[in-house]
């Protein structure tokens, strides 16, 4: 066990941790940051950010997370890689797991993200990384000149087949309904791109492979159960997200979905637990909501420290 007592640990290092933990050590608070892969989360994997305000035109994902650090470092933000595996709530003091330490701190903040949900179907799993991916940012320009499919209908599946599109000779957009969830200005750069051909109304239902990689799709339209194949090399997953929050299970409520509940002041159900961007339950996830529940967890861990000081 580790001899340090941290006030602040902040689990995730994406857009909502970066931000706790600008907070938190800008107020002074000893704060230890872990994150298990890259700093920047999801956002290092996406080639431009339009939505998130002082950057007209847009900037690309890890040039803005970069800043984000480099903002953090300012005041000297401690930052480990390692993966938590668990949580143990002793009162005013906390015990985070981290590969094989225990990390003690009065307060903790839980901002692990969400990552790509799964298709569950024949050939996902073994075709990942050949012909099969979660993320057309990080593979699309291994897809030249080639069909490939994007499975979605919400914002990411559209901002991927776009992005696609400056590879690929064909992007089929496959989609269980009618019409696109994707914002409108989106649609708009759909339909005007002739690289782009929407399949309404169908699932996948098995990816087909050799020993190459993916060769082709098999669908079912849920209209009228009719199947197709449809020949590509490439298999894009843009189905949604899963929150980070299965190592907590058992210690924090969580909804049916797996999101961490909070009030309005990202406070969990373990007093001096607080949870912030995609990992918590809410209306909408963006950076910007990251960026603001980071802040909003930060302030809150502070207030609550200092009641703890002064309550001995």
């Amino acid at each position: 066990m580790s001899e340090t007592l941290y006030d602040v640990v902040i689990i995730g290092g994406g857009p909502a941790g970066l931000t706790a933990g600008l907070y938190t050590s800008r107020a002074k608070l000893k704060t230890l940051l872990v994150e298990r892969m890259i700093l920047g989360g999801q956002v290092m994997t996406t080639t431009k950010v339009e939505n998130y305000p002082g950057f007209p035109g847009g900037i690309d994902g890890p040039d803005l997370m970069i800043r984000f650090q480099e903002h953090c470092q300012e005041f000297g933000l401690e930052t480990i890689t390692g993966e938590v595996t668990g949580l143990v709530d002793h009162g005013k003091e906390k015990l985070v797991s981290v590969d094989d330490q225990e990390i003690r701190t009065r307060a903790v903040i839980i901002t692990t993200g969400a990552e790509p949900s799964k298709l569950g179907i024949p050939g996902e799993v073994e075709f990942t990384g050949r012909g099969g991916s979660y993320c057309a940012t990080c593979d699309g320009a291994f897809f030249r000149d080639v069909p490939v499919a994007i499975i979605g209908g919400g914002d990411t599946a559209a901002e991927e087949a776009l992005f696609l599109s400056r590879f690929a000779s064909k992007v089929y957009l496959v989609h269980r309904r009618d019409e696109l969830r994707a914002t409108k200005v989106l649609q708009d750069r759909i339909f005007a791109n002739d690289k782009i051909e929407p399949v309404w109304n169908c699932v996948v239902e098995e990816a087909v492979g050799d020993n190459s990689g993916v060769t082709s799709l098999r669908l079912r339209n849920r209209q009228d159960d009719a199947r197709q194949t449809l020949e590509v090399v490439g298999m894009f997953v843009a189905i949604g997200v899963t929150p980070k929050a299965h190592f907590l299970a058992k210690i924090l409520e969580l909804d049916k979905d797996g999101y961490i509940l909070t009030d309005a002041d990202c406070r969990t159900s373990i007093t001096g637990v607080f949870a912030a961007g995609d990992v918590r339950k809410k209306i909408l996830k963006q950076i910007a909501t990251a960026v603001g529940d980071g802040a909003i967890a930060a302030i809150v861990a502070e207030k609550y420290l200092d009641d703890l000081e002064h309550t001995g």
